[in-house]
């Protein structure tokens, strides 16, 4: 998120599209490679206009190592403390060119254990893990197309699961909140057995990391899609919708104000409905939002 707020960008790499309607249909023939539908997802939030680009590619266009992935002519790769992300890809449904670099620079990278970051289980059977890698960092963009340069605060994580997602949850609710002394993280679960789970760590710039004091789901408005939006925040408070970045039947992205144990904060954040995504109607909707490389 740029630091004037005009501006943002969001870069998933995907190794098993978790929302391919292609890995979908390859699951339900039998046990699917996961690496046959990967791609490195690209959402440019801009002054003037956004984009997206979605190319699944299969596992010759996969390239890994310790500290690189490279997907079609996609890179993420670790040089020194800095993640440098290079992407060239296009744009869906109407396709135009979206390339450029970003370097994001961790403030105080989470320490790890024996190489590996700890991750907390989503579900009941840690079938699902999530870890946030660099709470809080510092991001450069520098776009060729479009042209558009702007730095902010950045954030990287990362999900695994060993199931669909649909298997084990109804929905969810995810949150970054800036504020003036740090961040906070919401993860809301909602599980298939009925059951709930509420993630709120805070952050400061040195990273050191605390729990947030109880927080309460509070209403965000609905979408255009009929999908109603709630967020993890202070108890009685009455969190503001500031701009949605993406509109789906199934999947929310917006911009909010809210606060977190009393302070205020701008939030980056995500609605997943799951009933909604399994649903067949959705699933004949997602190939106009993505692209298949052969």
């Amino acid at each position: 998120m740029s630091d004037d707020g005009r501006s943002a960008i969001t870069i998933i790499a995907m190794l098993g599209s978790v929302f391919s309607p292609y890995y979908a249909k390859a699951r339900s023939r039998g046990a699917a490679d996961p690496l046959m539908h990967c791609a490195m997802n690209v959402a440019l939030y801009g002054p003037s206009a956004d984009r997206w680009a979605l190319t699944e590619r299969p596992r010759g266009a996969v390239f890994r190592s310790t500290r690189s992935l490279a997907i079609g002519p996609s890179v993420m790769e670790w040089s020194g403390g800095e993640l440098r992300v290079s992407f060239d890809e296009i744009t869906a449904p109407l396709p135009s060119r979206l390339s450029g670099t970003v370097r994001l620079r961790p403030s105080a990278p989470r320490p790890a254990a024996d190489g590996a970051h700890d991750a907390v289980a989503l579900d009941g059977r840690g079938l699902h893990r999530w870890a946030p890698i660099a709470p809080i960092a510092r991001a450069e963009v520098e776009l060729a197309h479009p042209s558009l340069r702007f730095s902010g605060s950045a954030y990287l994580d990362t999900n695994a699961g060993d199931e669909p997602l649909d298997h084990a949850f109804e929905r969810w609710t995810w949150s970054r909140a800036l504020g003036a002394d740090g961040i906070a993280l919401t993860y809301d679960v909602r599980r298939r057995d009925g059951t709930r789970m509420l993630l709120s760590p805070a952050f400061d710039a040195a990273g050191g990391a605390r729990e947030l004091p109880p927080l309460a789901p509070r209403p965000l408005g609905g979408t255009r899609w009929g999908m109603e939006r709630e967020i993890a925040a202070d108890p009685g408070s009455a969190p503001r919708l500031l701009r949605t970045f993406e509109d789906t039947p199934f999947y929310a992205r917006s911009l909010a104000a809210a606060t977190f144990g009393g302070k205020p904060a701008t939030v980056v954040h995500e609605a997943l409905s799951l009933d909604r995504f399994a649903s067949p109607w959705v699933q004949l909707l997602l190939p106009f939002r993505m692209r298949r490389a052969r």
